[in-house]
């Protein structure tokens, strides 16, 4: 969602957009943009609470992933349409990676939301795609900074735009309360898959849920680290990083606060550049 503030940004100041290529998170808010529906899509993740988050969320007992992911698509293609990636606005790639082929696919042709579907598949969290002879899961496997896959023409500039930065040395200490919201979403969930699959040491509801923190934590810092290295090969012009620190998979109800963190740190960075 910080993508968003970035745009915005960038936009304010005088920027024109051309083109967008996206992993994971940013495959989405990058074709919302392409498909010209960004504020219609800020509306809606505006109107979030915890229980409306809470709603769009499809558990699955699969061995691959917690979610489906098919809600929060669905609920998005009623105010937003579907549209083919050839036909957007502007020229627009989503990346994921072939697990079993061990690549990258670059999707710049098809249905827009094949991609993002593919693009977000964030391993133990989202269920793969399988697609003939492939299985197709988050872009960031391999790169979360796809700077490489955007092809630049003439004078353009390339800004890239890592979302999962360092400490956000600004962010307030949690407040118990705070806390203890962190394990709304799954932890009658998963002690109810816990015991469907027959795991024992399934959490109580009092007991804190370190899971997916862990998760969110491991594939951000995978993803950093090899973002940066890929940047050094392929450096953009400008580069945005925006603290990730505070923000969990499933904290879109903290849409505004997480914008307006993209505006600054973007409002920052271009006025020094």
């Amino acid at each position: 969602m910080a993508h968003i503030g970035v745009i915005e940004e960038l936009e304010s100041r005088g920027f024109e957009i051309v083109s967008v290529t996206g992993t994971s998170m940013g495959s989405v808010i990058g074709a919302v943009y392409a498909m010209g529906k960004l504020p219609e899509f800020k509306d809606w993740l505006y109107s979030l609470d915890k229980l409306k988050v809470f709603r769009l969320m499809d558990f699955t007992l699969s061995k691959q992933g917690l979610l489906k992911g098919e809600k929060v698509l669905s609920r998005m293609k009623t105010f937003m349409g579907d549209r083919n990636i050839e036909d957007l606005n502007i020229p627009y790639a989503a990346v994921a990676v072939d697990i079993l082929k061990k690549k990258e696919v670059v999707f710049r042709e098809g249905r827009v939301y094949d991609a993002i579907r593919a693009s977000i598949s964030i391993p133990g969290i989202l269920t793969p795609v399988k697609a003939k002879d492939t299985i197709l899961v988050d872009g960031g496997v391999m790169d979360n900074i796809p700077v490489r896959h955007v092809q630049k023409r003439g004078d353009e500039i390339i800004v890239a735009v890592d979302v999962n930065g360092g400490d956000f040395t600004e962010q307030p200490a949690k407040t118990k309360q705070e806390k203890e919201d962190q394990q709304f979403f799954l932890q009658k969930q998963l002690h109810g898959l816990y015991e469907y699959l027959g795991i024992s040491g399934a959490p109580k509801s009092d007991v804190k849920l370190g899971y997916l923190d862990m998760i969110n934590r491991t594939i951000s810092l995978m993803t950093h680290e090899m973002g940066l290295l890929l940047l050094e090969k392929y450096p953009p012009d400008i580069f945005i990083g925006v603290s990730g620190e505070g923000c969990g998979i499933f904290d879109f109800y903290k849409a505004k606060e997480i914008v307006e963190r993209g505006r600054e740190t973007a409002s920052k960075i271009l006025s020094e550049t």
